[in-house]
């Protein structure tokens, strides 16, 4: 750009940095295109913020093809001057799938390490809630679309147990169950810091961190109302077809 305009690149640098630009940041963005957006966020975002009485509200999901990577070399530790290395290349051991449900009062979480994530599997984890839920509590799940949460067998064991209720995020828009905060702190804290010999090394040490965060629990705490979230959703998309359609009069003009 300095060379286009006849000008240096460091008072290029400073142009940018008066106005506040960055062009070398780009920031990734999904807007949802579920057509009952604005149904399910006020569903899920009530659930957090006025939650019902006698129920318990758990967020649920699977992070699936956890890695047990083990490093081609040893590490150094952490010591003063200098962070903890690790080799950039690993060995694949396998994977697992962590099942999480992330109790939004307490901020407790029921997890199990399974080794695939299909219904058959998402019914054990259901039956385990079942077992850990005091029985006069009803419970609600909020829960994301993904096909092995609405089989026929789930609807089978969901018919069986009235007092579950599900409750589903829309589509594309995964950062409104609060477990996903939960698996960034595990995925951060301990699975990507950590070099794993085998799947069994693996979910020890998954294990390890579920009991060592449920020994000290905090929940997170939902801010936002339904209401700044759909006003914030609606600027978007009337953003995007303001560029929309700039581009097609340009696409036209040519």
């Amino acid at each position: 750009m300095g060379k286009a305009v006849g000008i240096s690149h460091t008072a290029v640098q400073r142009i940018w940095r008066e106005a506040g630009l960055k062009p070398h940041l780009v920031r990734k963005f999904k807007v949802s295109s579920d057509p009952m957006f604005e149904e399910k966020v006020t569903d899920v975002v009530g659930l957090y913020m006025n939650p019902p009485d006698r129920a318990l509200v758990l967020c649920v999901d699977e992070k699936s093809q956890i890695q047990a990577l083990d490093r081609t070399q040893p590490g150094l530790p952490l010591k003063k001057g200098r962070a903890a290395t690790m080799t950039h290349d690993y060995k694949r051991h396998g994977t697992t799938t962590l099942f999480a449900a992330l109790d939004v009062k307490s901020g407790m979480v029921i997890g199990e390490c399974l080794p695939r994530h299909r219904a058959a599997e998402f019914i054990r984890f259901l039956k385990r809630i079942d077992r850990v839920v005091k029985k006069h509590l009803d419970v609600h799940l909020v829960l994301d679309n993904y096909g092995t949460h609405k089989t026929a067998e789930v609807k089978a064991w969901l018919a069986g147990h009235p007092r579950f209720h599900l409750h589903f995020t829309p589509t594309s828009a995964s950062w409104l169950n609060l477990v996903e905060r939960f698996f960034a702190e595990i995925t951060n804290k301990r699975i990507r810091r950590g070099a794993f010999t085998s799947v069994p090394d693996l979910e020890g040490a998954i294990h390890d961190y579920l009991e060592c965060h449920n020994a000290d629990p905090k929940p997170f705490i939902w801010t936002k109302s339904a209401a700044v979230i759909l006003d914030k959703e609606a600027r978007a998309l009337a953003k995007l077809r303001t560029i929309k359609g700039g581009n097609q009069a340009l696409e036209s003009e040519h």
